[in-house]
């Protein structure tokens, strides 16, 4: 199983990476203190966007990829999925 994420900023990206991997870091949700460990990748990531063929990809992520700040985003879920 792994976690695609589509959320549209870097804060909200690291905070949703890590309440799959290591559980709600806010300790107010169902998931607080626990560890799921699972994998968590961004839709936008090179990884993933691999895997989508290109016109479902344009028709469905390509203007949200240009309006959000891919790169950061992409870093924070990455340095989630890498510290777990």
């Amino acid at each position: 199983m792994v976690v695609l994420l589509g959320t549209p900023t870097e804060d909200a990206s690291r905070l949703y990476a890590m309440t799959v991997t290591t559980g709600d870091p806010s300790w107010a949700g169902a998931l607080a203190g626990v560890a799921l460990d699972l994998p968590v990748y961004h839709v936008t990531e090179e990884a993933v966007k691999a895997d989508i063929v290109p016109a479902d990809y344009d028709e469905h992520l390509a203007l949200m990829a240009m309006a959000i700040d891919v790169e950061a985003i992409g870093e924070a879920v990455r340095s989630v999925r890498e510290a777990g």
